[in-house]
């Protein structure tokens, strides 16, 4: 041992307690939080197979080329690094402590890799520089947390690379030739004329400048936004698997429940808090989010930093269990209006590198804000009223649901239970008349490929999809559990529906309700009767066609094939894409329950969707959803593109291709 020893030993202790100290203090927070996170261990293989891919492998990280790369050769630069920097600890602590035990030929490998990585970290950290401070690029914003971050690890790159290249003029190590990069760097130093004694004086200050910046480091890391280098990892482990999802269901029977929703941070789960602590700030869903940039006042990136930021200012009632004393979670920062803002499109979240879910926070807020206070936009009530009375979001009778099939000879399930399929039509269908249009082009593809189906006609009602994502978890139960009820008693297997809404609840939300079945969506019904031959589109088309996925179908549930399948398979039709499409596509504005709220801040989404469309030149908007049909109908029709542009469902371009 030397004076090293007895110096480094004490500083290392104080930096390393210091920074436990602070992760402690986060995770005592992050347990605080009281909501439910779910089961986030099942599924072993899975979950290693994620962390492989996205931790280690940086899959999503890559996603964007340019950052993605400079983020991998930081990430694997620091992993590497830090093996160097073990040794400089260990053998700082005692001088015979190195890794030369691994043998020969890998120590030389090991100090090749630390050789590269230094200058690949480094100009990866300049890269980074320049994007943040030259191209500058808006999701990205202004953060001084990042600068420090910047200087300390371009500093630390500095440092490690002066300190190798005096170490090897000072020392001159038997490995000196398996460090390129730092041999190089000598020759440059060598031009000082300093004596062997001093360059090695030199190396060894470099190596203190080293260690105390890591320790810095690891100082810094608990209170920045590089936290999460630590959260992400085990984020990325718990995320949710599947790209389908269901909300969290409340239990209305259990009477300990006295909270509905998020009033406050605590109500939300310790995953949430752990989805703040690895947030990187990248600002991929701000760019997506078509609510932000529309000039509504919702990021995502900021509700997450905003939401941690609350939670941060109630530390002290959080460590001391006063949850009653905990600040409302709606506050100068996450409004009312942010909140109201989301479409449910989850381009933040399939965005998102480090897996964070947007949506859950949004939606348990909605619901503090609908059952706990009754605070919502004051049209919705009626919507609410509507589906109370009415098992719908219009003021329609239930008699008046099996109207669009009038003159088809469509059948009820009560009048006959001998079905290949049953036909949800869903509200849009049965009531709004240019999507009754719609539901009568399918059925007469049904027909045309001789499928036996039924609807429930009167017996239907609104799956419910609208109140629960506005917030009325209980009056979605009431309807839920009413049409479970109902396709059991039927003994329903099979279901098809054309609107991507009622899809996503019939299938991935009613089985928590014991509704198990076998979902398709008409865009899937049809390109497997297509391929199956039963369906033989014939007359030509001969338009340009550009699809819009609608972000239900899509990046709820992964389905972007079927659709182009279908239009590719029309004679004649020719297919373009928009500038923004599949997972990048842009969302219409009606999901999230938009579809029946005033929409008075910044510019209308559907008027930018719209205008994307119509970038492309296209003479058939093509959609494979009500409320998209709906809202891009009224987007050409405010651009003045009315006769010129035709906004069809896939359905009605195959029924009149088919004879």
């Amino acid at each position: 041992m030397t004076w090293q020893t007895f110096v480094f030993i004490p500083i290392a202790a104080l930096a390393f307690g210091y920074s436990g100290y602070r992760f402690k203090i986060l995770f005592r927070m992050m347990k605080a939080h009281q909501g439910k996170a779910g089961d986030r261990l099942k599924d072993v293989p899975a979950r290693i197979s994620t962390f492989m891919a996205n931790v280690l492998g940086q899959k999503a990280v890559l996603q964007k080329r340019a950052p993605g790369i400079m983020h991998f050769i930081i990430f694997w630069g620091f992993l590497i690094i830090s093996v160097g920097t073990l040794e400089q600890f260990t053998t700082t602590i005692h001088q015979a402590a190195n890794f030369e035990f691994i043998g020969d030929p890998a120590y030389r490998a090991l100090m090749f890799l630390n050789d590269i990585m230094s200058l690949g970290v480094l100009l990866a950290i300049i890269y980074a520089a320049y994007r943040r401070f030259v191209l500058r690029p808006e999701g990205l914003g202004k953060s001084v947390d990042a600068n420090i971050i910047l200087a300390m690890t371009s500093s630390l790159m500095v440092s490690i690379l002066l300190m190798n290249g005096f170490h090897i003029l000072g020392v001159q190590p038997w490995f000196q030739d398996a460090m390129p990069i730092s041999r190089a760097f000598s020759e440059v130093l060598a031009g000082l004329g300093l004596s062997q004694d001093t360059n090695a004086i030199l190396g060894g200050i470099f190596k203190w400048i080293h260690m105390l910046i890591v320790l810095g480091f690891a100082v810094y890391i608990p209170s920045s936004k590089h936290l999460h280098l630590v959260a992400a990892g085990p984020n990325t482990y718990l995320r949710t698997l599947s790209r389908e999802k269901g909300m969290t269901p409340i239990n209305f029977e259990d009477e300990t429940v006295t909270q509905y929703g998020a009033a406050k941070v605590t109500d939300l789960s310790w995953k949430d808090a752990l989805d703040y602590y690895s947030c990187t700030e990248c600002g991929r869903c701000q760019d997506l989010c078509p609510a932000h940039n529309t000039q509504k006042p919702l990021t995502p990136k900021m509700l997450i930093v905003d939401l941690k930021h609350n939670m941060y200012r109630n530390k002290a009632n959080l460590l001391a269990g006063k949850h009653d004393e905990v600040s409302h979670i709606v506050d100068e920062n996450v409004t009312e209006d942010v909140i109201w803002a989301c479409t449910s499109c989850r381009a933040c979240e399939i965005a998102c590198p480090v897996f964070i879910e947007h949506t859950n926070k949004i939606y348990d807020i909605r619901r503090n804000l609908v059952m706990m206070e009754s605070r919502f936009p004051t049209e919705v009530q009626s919507v609410f009223k509507n589906m109370e009375t009415n098992a719908s979001p219009w003021a329609f009778s239930s008699e008046d649901r099996a109207k669009w099939a009038d003159g088809m000879s469509v059948k009820t399930m009560a009048e006959d239970q001998n079905i290949d399929v049953l036909l949800w039509v869903g509200c849009a269908g049965s009531y709004d008349e240019r999507n009754m249009k719609v539901l009568r082009s399918f059925a007469s593809l049904l027909k045309k490929a001789e499928i036996k189906f039924a609807i429930l006609g009167k017996e239907e009602q609104c799956t419910g999809d609208p109140a629960r994502r506005i917030g009325n978890e209980y009056l979605y139960q009431t309807l839920a559990k009413a049409n479970i009820e109902t396709l059991n008693r039927y003994n329903v297997k099979r279901i098809v529906t054309a609107c991507p809404h009622c899809y996503n609840t019939l299938k991935n939300e009613y089985k928590e309700f014991g509704g198990n079945y076998d979902v398709f969506h008409h865009s899937q019904y049809i390109a497997k009767l297509i391929g199956e031959g039963r369906i033989k589109p014939t007359k030509s088309l001969d338009a340009t066609v550009t699809f819009h996925d609608s972000c239900y179908l899509g990046r709820w549930n992964n389905i972007y094939g079927e659709p182009r399948s279908v239009i590719q398979a029309l004679p004649a039709a020719r297919m373009v894409e928009m500038s923004q499409n599949h997972d990048q596509a842009m969302c219409c504005g009606a999901g999230g329950g938009r579809m029946w709220m005033e929409e008075t801040l910044g510019k209308r989404i559907n008027v930018a969707r719209t205008e994307q469309a119509l970038a492309t030149n296209a003479e058939v908007v093509a959609s494979s959803c009500p409320f998209c049909m709906t809202m891009l109908s009224d987007g050409v029709t405010e651009k003045g593109m009315k006769d010129k542009v035709r906004v069809m469902d896939i359905a009605e371009l195959v029924d009149q291709s088919t004879p």
